[in-house]
């Protein structure tokens, strides 16, 4: 308790972060003679709801924008002498756009010329950048347990065995408002971090981060929740019904004044289609789950906002099974749940110090658990897990952007303590292995705790208006089953060439990724000692990674590739106990995953439609023994390098959003997968056949308030087995077809 406390002290005095979802916007407005014009009013307004700022620009006739969150904006300039035109910005997190606007006179030619170095053009971190707009249209992706707002726009995202993976591994990083939400546990719980209905905006970042961004190497998300600016005092009721019995319901109040914002939301779902069945039938996948949400902004003065954003969620899912696999037993019920639990509630107070300087100071606290049961009548073993974790912790924020530098340094850590119960119980006394019964269970209770800390600092200098350089370094310490200390330096840089605006961007840089803190000993390791296994203490992923890439805007298409290289030492995987599907996170001594990817996006073509591609080539290879969590012998390693189950070469998404005739609008999404690993020796080939997928969904408006939207996942019922690696109800296939309608009223009060 005492380190928890000290740890508290510790964030609530440091002036540091470790991310957040805030950058800002600067600028010049000149005359035609390129002269600054000072005392300019110039307006920031975001494009989705009735966010905005307001400036005057000083006697260099500059201008700045701080703590804007992620997002698309418009900037207006307005003056009695001048006149007035609009140009639309990207504001990435971290980022800060510079602006250059030339004003004239309307006798002269009632235009107003803006350019703008875009946000992606200052930044060597590969990003997209997906809008409320966006979910709420895609095919299947504001359902509650949904990933498509990943899936469907990010190269190399896609989910096996139930889990979201990208470029090639499985731990990602959620941040809501800028402020991470730490879950070191790996592959325990199935369910989504938050609903996507309560999502403003959402920035995705793949690979280079800065060192503001942590060290979950394969994907971090960082999620603008919303808050209420998007509407005034309205509320809106979404209810949905389709095949497989399923809903998915959400009633939510919004509303806004010059001080206060306010958005609170309350969620339920259920379907007899939850997890992806082991084969074409699908049985006892029932899901249900339900949750609330809230985001609070306070703004006392011009220079102090306070934000607080909460959830709660409670998920359960059923474990599907074959009742045909020849493995089953005589009296095996084969009823095995999973119940999920996840509550954070997070304070962020953000302070404008002075134009260019930012303060951020956020305490949080996460509840995460997952607990897993089967059958107690199950043969010949019935087996349960409950894990639960909590973190206390904060981070705090300090930025400064001044002329070609933009600087951030700071501070992110938490507590963590976990409450670990593994019990088993044999029905099957023949078998020599096999321990405990229902009078005297094989019970272990484990009760670990931890801690980490991370000090960073970065710059992004702008040498030109078409070179920026980073540089930054993050120290991370790390204490739990082991003492862990790494030092990750990070180097990136992005050139643009001026008239083209090509941008080309390289990185290099280190992570480390502190591990979980599960635990095998007593009755458990004596188990697995007589199968032959033991457990090893689990140590940090530490990863090396290269990148580069290009982005090529042309007449508002704008074209995005690049090419990665990650080693992992240590790499986190999982790996399941005693022939259950209880899982036991693993290291494996290295892997080699590298890649290239591209995505496309239109403008709007026509004003009827924009459409988008995303493609990803990708080859996840393993080496080595098992270094971490149960090990077997490994006198001598495995000969060269081995593909890890989610390997997959191929991924393709192509889809688009489209204005028809009579107030409808369609959005489509076309998938195209090569195939994961074959983890079958009796199944010829190396991956498993390749499967394209369909996706439709359309909708209608009545009168402003009331929309219509069917939808279908899997429009042609492409039945194939998706992978064959054994986890939740051992092998996957792809879902059948969904079809459902949803229905979206909202009204004021």
């Amino acid at each position: 308790m005492r380190r928890i406390w000290f740890l508290a002290f510790f964030l609530f005095t440091a002036g540091g972060a470790l991310a957040t979802i805030f950058g800002s916007v600067r600028g010049i407005v000149h005359d035609p003679q390129h002269r600054p014009v000072p005392d300019i009013k110039v307006v920031l307004k975001a494009l989705a709801s009735d966010y905005s700022q307001t400036t005057q620009t000083d006697t260099s006739g500059e201008f700045h924008f701080d703590a804007v969150p992620l997002g698309q904006y418009v900037v207006n300039v307005s003056d009695s002498t001048f006149v007035a035109d609009e140009q639309s910005v990207t504001v990435l997190s971290g980022t800060s756009p510079i602006l250059h606007l030339e004003l004239k006179l309307p006798s002269e030619k009632e235009t107003v010329t803006v350019s703008a170095d875009t946000a992606q053009s200052e930044t060597s971190t590969s990003t997209s950048l997906v809008d409320r707009l966006q979910i709420q249209e895609t095919p299947g992706a504001s359902r509650s347990n949904s990933l498509a707002m990943v899936t469907d726009f990010v190269p190399g995202a896609y989910l096996t065995h139930d889990q979201l993976h990208i470029r090639g591994g499985h731990q990602v990083s959620w941040l809501i408002d800028g402020v991470s939400i730490p879950n070191t546990n790996i592959a325990s719980n199935v369910g989504p971090q938050i609903d996507p209905k309560d999502i403003d905006a959402l920035e995705i970042q793949r690979g280079s981060y800065s060192a503001d961004y942590g060290d979950r190497t394969y994907g971090v998300f960082n999620v603008a929740p919303r808050t209420g600016f998007e509407r005034n005092n309205e509320a809106e009721l979404i209810l949905s019904a389709g095949n497989f019995y399923q809903t998915d319901n959400q009633l939510n109040f919004g509303g806004h004044s010059n001080k206060l914002a306010y958005y609170v939301s309350v969620n339920g779902n259920r379907s007899n289609l939850g997890l992806d069945p082991p084969t074409t039938a699908v049985i006892h996948d029932a899901v249900n789950g339900f949750g609330g949400f809230t985001s609070l902004i306070y703004n006392a003065d011009p220079k102090d906002q306070f934000r607080f954003v909460a959830q709660s969620r409670r998920d359960f899912y059923q474990v599907p099974f074959d009742s045909n696999d020849p493995n089953n037993t005589p009296g095996q019920f084969l009823h095995d749940a999973n119940r999920e639990n996840d509550s954070f509630a997070l304070f962020s107070w953000v302070r404008t110090v002075s134009p260019g300087l930012l303060l951020t100071v956020s305490p949080f606290f996460h509840y995460n658990s997952a607990n897993y049961e089967s059958n107690l009548q199950d043969f010949p073993t019935s087996a349960t897990e409950d894990r639960a974790s909590k973190y206390e912790g904060g981070q705090a924020t300090i930025s400064w952007v001044k002329k070609r530098n933009n600087l951030r340094a700071g501070f992110f850590g938490f507590a963590q303590q976990d409450a670990q119960t593994f019990g088993l119980v044999c029905h099957d006394p023949t078998r020599a292995a096999c321990q405990g019964s229902q009078s005297n269970p094989l019970l272990e209770i484990d009760s670990p705790v931890g801690s980490q800390i991370a000090a960073y600092t970065e710059d992004q200098f702008k040498v030109a208006s078409w070179l920026t350089l980073d540089a930054g370094v993050r120290q991370t310490r790390f204490s739990g089953g082991v003492v862990e200390n790494a030092t990750s330096p990070r180097f990136g840089s992005s050139v643009r060439i001026p008239r083209l605006n090509w941008v080309f961007r390289g990185f290099y840089g280190h992570f480390y990724q502190a591990p979980p803190m599960i635990t095998v000993s007593g009755p458990l390791l004596q188990l697995a000692t007589n199968q032959n296994l033991g457990f090893a203490s689990l140590h940090g992923e530490r990863d090396e990674e290269h990148q580069f890439g290009v982005t090529i805007p042309f007449h508002g298409w704008i074209l995005d590739a690049d090419n990665f290289l990650t080693r992992a030492t240590n790499f986190f995987d999982h790996n399941n106990f005693n022939n259950s599907e209880v899982f036991i996170p693993i290291t494996i001594q290295g892997a080699r995953i590298n890649g290239w990817e591209l995505t496309l996006h239109s403008p709007r073509i026509h004003d009827r439609g924009q459409i988008y591609l995303t493609y990803s080539n990708q080859l996840a290879l393993g080496f080595g023994c098992i270094t971490g969590g149960l090990v077997a012998p490994c006198d001598t390693p495995p000969p060269g390098f081995g593909l890890l189950d989610h390997d997959q070469r191929n991924t393709l998404h192509i889809g688009g959003q489209f204005s028809l005739p009579w107030h409808v609008s369609g959005s489509t999404d076309i998938s195209y997968a090569s195939g994961f690993t074959n983890g079958d020796p009796n199944l010829p080939g190396d991956h498993l056949q390749p499967h394209t997928t369909f996706d439709l969904a359309l909708s209608r408006e009545f009168r402003e308030r009331l929309t219509v939207n069917l939808q279908a996942i899997n429009v042609a019922n492409r039945r194939v087995l998706l992978d064959n690696s054994f986890t939740f109800g051992g092998t996957h296939y792809i879902n059948p077809r969904e079809v459902f309608v949803q229905l979206r009223y909202r009204f004021h009060y």
